[in-house]
């Protein structure tokens, strides 16, 4: 217990908090199976997407931080001050369907997963009981201490390095291929280079990153939203941006070995027909060994216990901000009922889906669909509101900011417009 206590109280960890836990967010077991998908089909010549990515990735996402910690508000409070309320409250219903579809499906990937380590009982009981699991985090523990547990399980994502260092990899094909991939855009290629880039570009990150920075303030009682007290505004731009890049890096770097791992041993040996994280690992075991499985498998418990609750929280954070009612992870449970109600709706909507006769990839498509058709114009208005003197007064975006934020909408522009040319 000390040693855990002096590890979570280490000055670079602390450093370390809404830009990391949402960067290993994006890498939860619905990302996993868009990888391990990639991988296995078209082998290193996707792996370009996450390099291509990364600084549009860290662009958008230091923006949503700077909107969060420059107003002391988050992302639909802002909105809901600004524009129209009809175009709020589509964007955050969306933004809920959406996530409660992608919690439905990590969390029966989990337990699905979890199936395949015990080598016995029910799928669907072991989702129950994650399901729960995460739930239980959000309502019985404070910011402060949840916080640091959401770091800890950041952590399970190396399980995906190391599987890729348990394998042999042509490390010097690996980087021609990534420079200069052997890749026709086709039908198929396009839709996965469109999922590749929903997945890894998601608006409900958006909303949680700059919600934490929020909380971030409420948990410290010498802190202050910017506009309000500039007296660490150095300081505190210099670690939002620290924080995002490294989260980011650490998301698309994970991502990156989730993709050679499934190029090496999957595709390599024929197995190209991916749907699922928990079919990725299964079907690991035969062509890499007990070893690569078990971390693979114990990887997508892990990260869905990341998601899971960075799902839920993202959409109860922007359904309250757009009411105006009390919110926040510090609170309990009696002190911000709807907030933690929203929660629960989430959570539990999530795991009553998996119940549904609705096919899991099918509804996987209807999630990406769903946040690449709202990515564009969230994005856009997370870029007009970072640039408006009104809102943000001197810590408007810089040149750099503006290049690498519009270029995240463009981006995420043509994959809507391919997503739906491919339909």
């Amino acid at each position: 217990m000390k040693l855990f206590q002096r590890l979570t109280d280490n000055a670079t960890l602390k450093a370390l908090g809404p830009g990391l836990i949402s960067g290993a967010a994006d890498d939860d077991p619905s990302g996993i199976a868009t990888y391990s998908q990639a991988g296995a089909r078209f082998g290193f010549n996707t792996l370009w997407t996450l390099v291509l990515t990364y600084p549009f990735m860290v662009g958008i996402q230091a923006v949503s931080a700077r909107i969060g910690r420059v107003t002391g508000l988050g992302l639909a409070g802002n909105i809901r001050r600004t524009y129209p309320a009809w175009l709020l409250y589509t964007l955050v219903l969306l933004l809920l369907a959406a996530n409660m579809i992608n919690i439905s499906a990590d969390i029966a990937a989990m337990g699905e997963a979890a199936r395949l380590v015990a080598g016995a009982g029910s799928a669907h009981m072991y989702s129950l009981g994650f399901g729960l699991l995460c739930l239980a985090l959000q309502l019985f523990l404070p910011y402060t201490r949840y916080v640091r547990v959401l770091k800890w399980l950041t952590l399970g994502l190396l399980a995906y390095v190391a599987t890729g260092f348990a394998i042999d990899i042509p490390w010097r094909e690996v980087a021609a291929r990534t420079v200069l991939p052997h890749f026709s855009f086709t039908k198929e290629s396009i839709a996965l280079i469109v999922a590749i880039f929903g997945t890894t570009i998601s608006p409900y990150l958006f909303f949680w990153q700059a919600s934490q920075e929020v909380e971030e303030i409420r948990a410290d009682d010498t802190a202050h939203a910017l506009r309000i007290s500039s007296t660490d505004a150095t300081e505190q731009l210099k670690r939002m941006k620290t924080d995002t890049m490294i989260g980011m890096g650490f998301s698309n770097a994970v991502a990156f070995f989730i993709m050679l791992t499934a190029a090496v041993t999957l595709g390599a040996h024929g197995v190209t027909d991916i749907q699922t994280s928990a079919q990725a690992a299964e079907a690991l075991r035969p062509v890499a060994g007990d070893f690569a499985f078990w971390l693979f498998a114990l990887g997508i418990a892990g990260t869905g216990l990341l998601a899971v609750p960075v799902l839920a929280g993202s959409a109860a954070f922007a359904v309250t901000e757009s009411f105006r009612w009390r919110n926040g992870l510090e609170l309990k449970v009696q002190e911000a009922r709807k907030f933690y109600g929203i929660i629960a709706l989430a959570t539990l909507g999530g795991m009553l889906l998996d119940y549904a006769p609705i096919d899991p990839i099918e509804a996987l498509m209807l999630s990406a669909q769903i946040n690449g058709v709202i990515a564009v114009p969230v994005m856009a208005i997370m870029m007009l509101l970072a640039q408006n003197r009104k809102i943000m007064g001197e810590y408007t975006l810089s040149r750099r900011h503006l290049v690498l934020g519009w270029g995240g909408v463009a981006i995420m522009t043509v994959a809507v417009v391919a997503m739906f040319a491919t339909l």
